[in-house]
């Protein structure tokens, strides 16, 4: 019975709070600072992010100038409609620009949005840089935002990625067979994970000891 009128409670405090909104933010951690992307950094992206392997399991490749102009002016886009808020990751010890993330599928009135077209340039890949960049922005999408889910999606096929989001906390949900055609014609299956808002500071403890640092919850 308890837990019968915890699940009312909470089902009842998401019906009052309200649409969540995604708005232009910074999150600044200890080795990686987000920013809302931008053409300005459409140079140094270009720099790191005309690499085949970065692309291999992204639906949309880009192996030229003109094609990663294309993949930031489509992102811009989205975050003009309001569907999509993209950053660019910037490695705080040098100050470059090392990849991008961002808030995509974003459903305001549902209280979810999903953490999608990551890529970090292989330098920096298997450092801490891609567990505090996810740190960041689950953290800002639960406290601030009040999101109550957020999402995660793989290629089945990539079994690093699929390990990496389970290694965060995510949980597997599922796979959507024949659920999109890549830029090669190949029919992609694509793994869902989510973490939700009850799940959340677990989660948050984990990562920050992941991290090295004290948790503030």
């Amino acid at each position: 019975m308890v837990l019968v009128c915890g699940e009312i409670f909470a089902q009842t405090a998401a019906m009052n709070s309200g649409p969540i909104r995604v708005e232009p933010v910074e999150l600044e951690g200890e080795h990686v600072r987000l920013e809302p992307l931008a053409l300005s950094h459409l140079g140094g992206l270009c720099e790191i992010g005309i690499v085949e392997e970065l692309w291999r399991w992204i639906p949309t490749q880009v192996t030229t100038p003109e094609q990663m102009k294309a993949y930031v002016e489509l992102a811009l886009s989205e975050r003009a409609n309001g569907v999509s808020m993209p950053f660019a990751q910037i490695e705080r010890a040098s100050g470059r620009v090392i990849g991008s993330s961002r808030y995509m599928n974003i459903e305001k009135a549902h209280r979810r949005l999903e953490i999608g077209s990551t890529w970090i340039a292989p330098a920096w890949q298997r450092t801490a840089i891609n567990t505090e960049a996810k740190y960041l922005l689950m953290r800002h999408a639960f406290e601030d935002l009040g999101c109550m889910r957020v999402e995660l999606k793989t290629d089945s096929l990539n079994e690093k990625s699929r390990a990496a989001i389970l290694r965060i906390g995510a949980k597997q949900e599922g796979i959507f067979r024949n659920h999109m055609i890549t830029s090669t014609g190949r029919v992609r299956h694509t793994v869902y994970f989510s973490v939700i808002d009850s799940e959340w500071p677990g989660v948050k403890a984990e990562l920050e000891r992941r991290l090295g640092r004290k948790s503030d919850s």
